[in-house]
């Protein structure tokens, strides 16, 4: 059975990433929808887009654009977008593509990590029961008029309302510091601060299975319901 997966901000925490891909297991038959912040505060952004282009090879793969992949792209283009960036984790992004002995620049970053920013990522995604953004949606507002600033900057809250669609929404983006996934029924939020002290949350959006690894290479595992009950 074809499985749809889930894969809340990365940010460069690549042994999260590892270790949860491990358990997870994920066959060239299933979709994995990765929610963005693939880079900076965590230790590997260069690792993290690796092993998400190296994915993206092997299996059916849609990744979601999330702001601080933004944030990197933007820095390329002025000082202010640059020191904007370094200052909300970016240089954590830039000492992962550094040489040995040297600080990291934007220079260092290959042209395939530049392709993948640039042509490979989405605003949102969806299927026939559930869709998929960063940051949140207007709830009035079919996905095709959300604005990009809602769609990768916005947080998703307990206030947050069903979407006109009927669809449940996936997101990232607002941390959840308890490290578990904020569930409302109608939306569902995966971003669990793995780069701090939580986890890197998969979900399997039909059955509702969750895979849980962090940076100390633990994991576990339970049903969305078990761990985090509709609120």
């Amino acid at each position: 059975m074809t499985r749809i997966l889930a894969i809340g901000d990365i940010h460069g925490c690549t042994r999260a990433f590892d270790t949860l891909l491990a358990a997870v297991a994920p066959t060239p038959d299933d979709l994995i929808v990765t929610l963005g912040d693939y880079v900076d505060r965590g230790p590997d952004s260069r690792g993290a887009i690796d092993r998400v282009l190296a994915l993206k090879k092997s299996h059916r793969l849609v990744a979601i654009r999330g702001n601080h992949d933004l944030m990197m792209m933007e820095a390329r283009h002025s000082d202010d977008a640059r020191r904007e960036w370094v200052r909300c984790g970016g240089g954590a992004a830039l000492a992962s593509y550094a040489q040995p002995g040297d600080v990291g620049t934007l220079a260092d970053v290959p042209a395939d990590h530049w392709h993948f920013f640039d042509r490979e990522l989405v605003d949102w995604y969806e299927i026939d029961t559930h869709f998929f953004v960063h940051g949140t949606v207007y709830a009035d507002e079919p996905l095709t008029d959300q604005p990009t600033y809602m769609l990768h900057w916005e947080q998703c809250l307990r206030s947050q309302r069903p979407h006109v669609s009927g669809k449940i929404m996936v997101c990232g983006h607002t941390s959840q510091k308890s490290g578990v996934p904020l569930n409302l029924g109608h939306a569902v939020c995966i971003d669990t601060w793995v780069y701090a002290t939580g986890w890197l949350t998969c979900l399997e959006v039909k059955s509702e299975r969750v895979w849980q690894a962090n940076q100390a290479g633990e994991l576990r595992t339970a049903r969305l319901d078990e761990i985090s009950p509709c609120v």
